[in-house]
């Protein structure tokens, strides 16, 4: 089946091309399409897409909170929303991260980084461009919190601490699985594991974890 995906930009052009690149796609097919965040935010809940794509500076409501309204910690039934922006800016990135974003990309990422990101939200993975991963979830974790991270419920094995260094590096699961010599399935439950251990909600947020305890 296709990966539907909504795509809300303000500017008409910037909006038909992603949606006319994603729509190339074999896999992938433009359900809807917004010119700001509250459409975007309507559009979302009614049709509920796998993916939406939105872009931070948009009229009436921005990406970040729609980002928000759609899949921050307090929504019940998250969905899954990559973030596409022109401005390479550190407080727009920890601020998309933070409202629940599962992806972050610059405009310039280009066809495949775009096609990657948005089959990685589908998949529950996370994608951020590699450009700017290390210095924006450094950039998070010197800004993002004034309290200590808490500590896991659980302690870690030494190959979850593995796992954890190359989630936070914005490795795929296909990445690990061969940097390791395991099954994918395997990287998976790992994963899993981690998420229920540290109460993350996704890849970000362990990456994030990452960061904040000095682990990368």
């Amino acid at each position: 089946m296709s990966i539907r995906v909504l795509v809300a930009d303000d500017q008409e052009i910037v909006r038909t091309g992603l949606a006319m690149i994603l729509d190339a796609q074999p896999d992938i097919e433009v359900v809807g399409q917004a010119a700001d965040g509250r459409r975007a935010v309507e559009l979302a809940r009614r049709l509920r897409p796998d993916v939406c794509l939105f872009d931070i500076r948009m009229p009436g409501l921005d990406g970040i909170e729609a980002t928000r309204s759609l899949a921050g910690p307090d929504v019940d039934d998250p969905l899954a929303v990559v973030v596409i922006t022109t401005f390479d800016l550190d407080d727009y990135v920890y601020a998309a991260l933070r409202a629940g974003a599962r992806g972050f990309l610059l405009k310039n990422a280009g066809a495949e980084l775009l096609s990657q990101a948005v089959h990685a939200a589908a998949d529950g993975d996370a994608l951020i461009a590699p450009s700017i991963t290390a210095r924006l979830l450094g950039a998070f974790a010197r800004t993002g919190r004034a309290s200590p991270p808490a500590r896991p419920g659980e302690a870690l094995t030494d190959r979850e601490e593995q796992i954890l260094a190359t989630v936070a590096r914005g490795r795929t699961n296909s990445e690990i699985a061969d940097e390791f010599h395991i099954s994918l399935s395997t990287v998976k439950s790992h994963i899993a594991s981690l998420m229920a251990k540290l109460g993350a909600r996704n890849r970000v947020e362990i990456a994030m974890w990452a960061y904040e305890t000095n682990r990368v």
